[in-house]
């Protein structure tokens, strides 16, 4: 996989792919896809920005197959239509990239169900998105599920006693433990697949230090965070090069089911997809086991092996300040 670009793609017409977040890393995968010929739904919280980016890659490719609905992760409402509208209007799912995200706002803030914005939005908002599409993707041909993580992901603990920082809000560590939890889910979800054979692939990858507006959004480009960015662009790669551990993950035939990929440079701050490494702390099978089990209480959602509609999860749904 020495240097594998997007060029290796292999032809995908007839398999279709639910990419979260118009922007940065999410457009670059949408662009790949369409161009190998993939029937791309690309979601996010904003119809201008979804019609942009649309509009931008219909001009790059020609007849490409691509439609935006909208999704807010950070509202489980949002999350539960979006799989409604979509179960409606299909039979089968066959990638799945749960991309968008939100970075280091300088202030601890929620979502619309109560839940701290990074965590919410990053993590719990795709683990409900990925049950709500599970009856569609077991009915997919070769069905991949990649969850975006980072290397910030090294310092992350996840704190099964405060999930919501509520005791102290500290920016990056709250995104490094929602990009954590995103691993974990990657890995937990392949284990869960295999033994409840579901035939469903967990995947995870990084985009390494990448030109996004991740810092520019929630920060702002006046913030420390948002003017390093902007000051300092020449350390960032390409937002295209950053989506290809991703690209490799959801398209690659040689790609392993429960890996995790990201650049091969440079401590995989850039370069091309290989291996990356995991972090010890995202091995724990226990802590592994409970945050699913938390997570489907927090949703409300429960992941169904034989392909029928999710339900709501037995118990009722804990409050954020449960945990």
């Amino acid at each position: 996989m020495a240097k594998w670009t997007a060029l290796e793609i292999p032809p995908l017409t007839g398999r279709s792919a639910v990419i979260t977040g118009t922007g940065g890393l999410g457009f670059e995968d949408a662009l790949a896809l369409a161009r190998a010929g993939a029937e791309i739904i690309l979601a996010g919280r904003n119809p201008q920005k979804g019609k942009a980016a649309l509009d931008r890659i219909r001009n790059e490719v020609s007849g490409a197959n691509i439609s935006f609905e909208q999704l807010d992760l950070a509202n489980l409402k949002s999350v539960e239509a979006f799989g409604v509208r979509l179960r409606q209007q299909r039979d089968s799912l066959d990638i799945l990239i749960n991309n968008a995200g939100v970075m280091v706002p300088p202030r601890r803030q929620l979502t619309e169900d109560g839940f701290e914005l990074q965590f919410g939005t990053n993590y719990l908002g795709h683990f409900a998105l990925t049950a709500r599409l599970m009856p569609l993707l077991t009915r997919g041909s070769d069905p991949r599920v990649v969850s975006l993580s980072s290397i910030a992901a090294r310092q992350g603990r996840v704190d099964l006693a405060d999930l919501q920082s509520q005791a102290a809000y500290v920016p990056m560590q709250a995104y490094s433990q929602s990009k954590l939890a995103c691993l974990m889910f990657a890995f937990e979800l392949q284990r869960r697949s295999e033994a409840g054979g579901w035939g469903v692939s967990g995947f995870a990858a990084h985009p390494g230090v990448s030109r996004t507006d991740l810092l520019h959004n929630a920060p702002g480009r006046m913030s420390v965070s948002g003017i390093t960015r902007s000051a300092l662009w020449f350390l960032f790669q390409p937002a295209a090069q950053g989506a290809l551990p991703t690209l490799y993950a959801a398209t690659a035939p040689q790609a392993k089911p429960g890996a995790y990929y990201g650049p091969n440079g440079l401590s995989e701050t850039r370069g091309h997809p290989a291996p990356a490494k995991i972090p010890p702390q995202a091995t724990d099978r226990a802590v592994a086991e409970r945050l699913w089990d938390v997570s489907e209480e927090l949703t409300g959602v429960s992941f169904d092996s034989d392909g029928r509609e999710p339900e709501r999860a037995a118990q009722d749904t804990a409050p954020p300040s449960a945990l």
